[in-house]
């Protein structure tokens, strides 16, 4: 990389590029006297890697900023460009809904504004566009209040930019920026206050009865922003380096920054009801999510200390980091741990990552990014943040009881996977008290789910010589040991199924054709000994005959997978194959899960067979005490939606090609029908004046690109086939579901219970855990348990005060909501038939209200 893009790159850093130096101005000024040497030779590249910078950079923007407006003292022409370039990607960015793209460079066109690169009155021009936009999205009768997220998006974008340039816009023009507030003033005064329903880490009660009264997000940044003006617009975690060149600056030209329009918002549902209503108000959230959800797992002392304002931009530099760095976890924790600013952060970094990786509906990245991020930040940080990451564990393991279940099941696969590149160090002695809870205490399915995990990444003497300070939690351990195969030889003695599974098994050492052991199963097995004993016997032989290892799985299931499809023809009997496979592998989750969903992915079970089978006794009993039959669920319906999304991507991709074969194909006529037309007969016969040869050369090719053509375009037919089909399976998937979870409420939950609190009633008060009272929380040692560790609110040796009835109601509950949620774009579009043929009057109120939570819809449809 030459010096000048390495200098741009590592500006404001401890790098070599800048000695021994760590002040702003020195790397500025060294920055620019190289910069200023090479414009004339690379100026395009120069422009190009500098934006590009301040894009993926952002939380170094003041610096560039300041960078830009010193360039601007010797090459207006430059800067100008530079603006322009930026006003198209602005422009780009609004038309595309890249709101990351519209946040990012409206900090740099506030930044370039400080440096008098930019006239004041028109980044105003800009702020006063997003205002206008956004008061008419949310004006009932002009725009259409459904795009609120939208609206919103626009308003947090002018006041995330204030830290940035408040202080010299109210220097410069303040009236005009006393507008502006007032115009935000007024739109949040007409917008509707946005509830976390649905969204909230925690199941505190009835969710949609609070957030009411809580601020949202918008409601908190302007509080943010109006105790920043009563501070005269101090910031300490903003870099003001143009400070410190006010005088040059000052003498700069000021460009102008060209109109900007917002695109239009989409019109309101022609019928105005709640399903349509529903999915656009759906639409909207996903286009323009909130980027902040706040987990606040730590006492304030620890956070608090900053101003108001500085968190948030704490937030917005730590967030960022982790957006342009996501693939390069090394880099990022580089990054964030030398941030800009003079104070530490651990704990706001922390609670900042768990937040992201327990956000809902999902997380911005795949949850192995943060674990990734984490670990590094523990290496980076060794002295620190180890202890601040098991402060946070420690915090959330309390409120285990509440936290959502999707949240719980993200937290089991992080922490599991975060011990193993540790050793799998934990005082597992501080939550050994766990084994005096019931079966079914969150805690308690908390260490034993996470041991679980831990011997799948690893093996199982290994996880447990890491409990040795808490022997007794090798009781919550997975089962040792490997299949649990029926047939095995006792006492010499065999019965007909061994004999049956003996003969099968020699066949397939002798590698028998599949349709000869077809053959010998209709012929000889089924019609002397039924379909019970049959399917056993095949199930379980070639299970064992795989069992050595996946590769063994996969190869059996690929070879011996006509003869499991020939026994099992129907639902019916794939839900018997699939109890088959469970007794088979019932000391192994993990071979259990793997096994079913290869066999789901080969079409030898449906998903449907999978959901009757999780809603079968024998997996009910377990719902609240074992996260194995979800595990089987989940990747059921993970299954079925990557499939609906693959056929999606392909049918847009054939689209894309068929759109350049066609104009491929009439470029070819084109040219064919020049040449034919040049082409003279005389006497039937071309005489010369364009070449016979190359007229035949073109039509060919005008025939095979032609061909082409009608080849994409069956191709999409039969894909676009597939994908009606794939919807319509579907629809019965999530029909069956919601009806296999009214069916078991229905029979479990107490009669008339509204809400959750009715479910719990006698820990109203046992989970009051003061906030105020530090110690459970606080740790400076990783390894010191906290003096007062609590269980749930009670004392380590308190029982946990929720009956198992009523826990199997609240997780099931849960983890209905977790599905409405996660797959929220796929049930909408059959809500009006899951309406009528589940969610009616006669369902569980408190199921209607999970699936209505998780789908982000108005409780009083309910």
């Amino acid at each position: 990389m030459s010096s000048w893009r390495s200098l741009l790159l590592r500006i404001g850093d401890k790098s070599p590029e800048y000695g021994v130096s760590t002040e702003f101005k020195d790397h500025i000024e060294t920055c620019f006297g190289t910069l200023r040497r090479e414009l004339d030779h690379s100026p395009t590249e120069i422009l190009e890697f500098l934006l590009m910078c301040a894009e993926q950079l952002p939380h170094k923007i003041p610096l560039y900023g300041t960078l830009i407006g010193l360039i601007n003292l010797e090459n207006e022409d430059f800067v100008k460009l530079l603006v322009e370039k930026a006003h198209i990607k602005f422009q780009d960015a609004l038309d595309s809904g890249n709101c990351d793209g519209v946040r990012i460079l409206t900090r740099l066109l506030t930044v370039m504004m400080c440096s008098k690169v930019l006239q004041p009155s028109s980044l105003v021009a800009v702020f006063e566009t997003f205002l206008s936009s956004a008061a008419t999205t949310v004006d009932e009768e002009k725009g259409n209040p459904l795009w609120q997220p939208c609206a919103d998006f626009y308003i947090t974008c002018i006041l995330s930019c204030l830290p940035w340039g408040g202080a010299e816009l109210m220097e410069q023009i303040p009236e005009d920026i006393e507008r502006v507030m007032v115009g935000v003033e007024a739109y949040l005064s007409i917008r509707r206050h946005t509830s976390d329903t649905g969204l909230s880490f925690f199941e505190n009660g009835d969710e949609n009865e609070k957030g009411l009264s809580d601020k949202d997000f918008l409601e908190d940044l302007w509080d943010r922003i109006q105790a920043l003006s009563s501070n005269g617009w101090k910031v300490e975690s903003v870099p003001r380096p143009h400070l410190s060149f006010e005088a040059q600056l000052v003498a700069g030209k000021s460009h102008e920054f060209g109109s900007i329009s917002c695109p239009s918002i989409p019109s309101p549902p022609s019928v105005s009801y709640g399903v349509s209503i529903g999915i656009q108000k759906h639409e909207a959230e996903l286009k323009y999510p909130q980027r902040i959800h706040r987990l606040n797992i730590f006492p304030s002392i620890k956070t608090e200390d900053l101003q108001p304002i500085d968190r948030f931009v704490m937030e917005e530099y730590l967030l960022d980091v982790l957006l342009f760095f996501n693939g390069s976890r090394k880099e990022c924790a580089s990054f964030m741990v030398g941030l800009p600013v003079s104070f530490r952060y651990e704990y706001l970094m922390a609670e900042t990552i768990f937040s992201q990786l327990l956000m809902l509906p999902q997380p911005p990245f795949k949850p192995v990014y943060y674990t990734l991020v984490i670990i590094d930040l523990c290496k980076a940080l060794p002295g620190a943040f180890p202890a601040v990451v098991a402060g946070g564990v420690r915090a959330l393991f309390e409120k285990i009881a509440d936290l959502d279940m999707e949240c719980r099941t993200r937290l089991i696969l992080w922490f599991s996977h975060h011990l193993s590149n540790f050793q799998f160090i934990w005082p597992w002695e501080e939550w050994a008290y766990v084994l005096d809870l019931p079966k079914w205490a969150p805690q308690r399915v908390f260490v034993q789910e996470v041991l679980e995990r831990e011997v799948r990444l690893s093996y199982w003497d290994k996880v447990k010589q890491s409990i040795e300070n808490a022997p007794g939690l090798e009781e919550l351990l997975p089962p040792k040991g490997g299949p649990n195969f029926r047939f095995g030889a006792e006492d010499g003695k065999e019965n007909i199924e061994q004999v049956l599974s003996g003969q099968l098994n020699n066949m397939v050492k002798g590698k028998t054709p599949v349709r000869e052991i077809i053959s010998w199963i209709d012929e000889s097995v089924f019609p002397n000994n039924g379909l019970e004993v049959t399917l056993r016997v095949v199930a379980q032989t070639l299970l064992n005959i795989g069992s050595k290892s996946f590769t063994h799985l996969i190869t059996v299931l690929e070879r011996y997978g006509q003869v499991f499809a020939k026994i099992c023809s129907d639902e019916d009997k794939q839900v018997m194959l699939i109890a088959e496979v469970s007794y088979f592998w019932k000391s192994s989750t993990q071979m259990t899960a793997i096994a079913i969903d290869r066999m789901m992915g080969y079409r030898l079970v449906s998903n449907l067979a999978i959901v009757r089978w999780v809603f079968s006794a024998e997996n009910i009993e377990q719902f609240h005490t074992s996260d194995r039959p979800w595990e089987i669920l989940r990747n059921a319906i993970s299954k079925t939606h990557n499939r609906i999304s693959d056929l999606r991507k392909e049918i847009l991709s054939l689209k894309k090609n068929i759109s350049s074969a066609e104009e491929a194909a009439k470029d070819a006529k084109a040219e064919l029908d020049a040449a034919e037309s040049k082409l003279t007969l005389v006497d039937g016969e071309p005489v010369l004046g364009e070449n016979p040869v190359r007229v035949n050369r073109l039509k060919s090719h005008a025939e095979k690109a032609k061909e082409e053509v009608v080849s994409l375009q069956e191709s999409l037919e039969a894909k676009e086939a597939l994908l009606a089909r794939a919807i319509d399976e579907n629809e019965a998937l999530f029909l069956l579901l919601y009806k296999s979870f009214s069916n078991v409420l229905t029979e479990r939950l107490p009669e008339g219970a509204r809400t959750l609190h009715e479910l719990k009633p006698a820990q109203v008060d046992v989970m009051a855990v003061d906030p105020e009272e530090p110690s459970s929380m606080e740790l400076d040692n990783e390894n010191q348990p906290p003096e007062n560790s609590q269980s749930n609110g009670g004392k380590k040796s308190g029982a946990y005060n929720v009956g198992e009835k009523e826990q199997w109601c609240i997780t099931t509950l849960g983890y209905a909501k977790a599905f409405s949620r996660q797959y929220a774009a796929e049930i909408w579009p059959h809500v009006e038939k899951l309406d009528a043929a589940v969610l009616t009057e006669d369902a569980p109120p408190l199921f209607r209200s999970a699936v209505y939570s998780g789908l982000r819809r108005p409780i009083n449809e309910a």
